[in-house]
């Protein structure tokens, strides 16, 4: 008897969560430092691996390629993507080689079901989201001196 009527109230409730979030990312995103920035492209990363992981263990194939679609964007079109490889000489160019590893690897992940997988992707990018955490104080000082 009430469920017609609390369906739409609850889809129009997410609707309006989802239009709230957006905009607090874009307030984020609008606001941050290029070093916050890339910051936030590792946690956008961990967060969709850690959904990847939860629809991969529920059987939720849908939200699995979705998560897991998105971790591979977040690596390709802006970890990989914001390189300068001449500027940045051999690290810049061994960085894009291994996020274009990762990417394969997520791949991989996605269409073998494999967990493993999931962990690899989460190791390999694990070190170099710590060290760019680490001289975030730093790398913010220089940028507004």
């Amino acid at each position: 008897m009430f469920s017609a009527s609390i369906a739409p109230q609850a889809s129009r409730a997410k609707q309006f969560v989802g239009a709230y979030h957006q905009v607090g990312v874009q307030t984020m995103v609008g606001e941050a430092s290029a070093h916050r920035l890339i910051a936030m492209l590792f946690d956008g990363y961990f967060a969709a691996l850690a959904r990847a992981r939860g629809a991969l263990r529920s059987g939720d194939v849908q939200v699995k390629g979705q998560a897991i679609g998105q971790a591979v964007r977040i690596v390709d079109e802006g970890l990989r993507a914001g390189l300068n490889l001449k500027a940045g000489g051999k690290l810049a160019n061994d960085l894009a080689d291994l996020y274009e590893y990762v990417c394969l690897r997520l791949t991989q992940a996605n269409l073998r079901n494999d967990e493993k997988l999931l962990d690899e992707c989460i190791g390999l990018v694990t070190p170099l989201r710590d060290a760019w955490n680490a001289i975030g104080d730093s790398a913010d000082a220089q940028a507004h001196n």
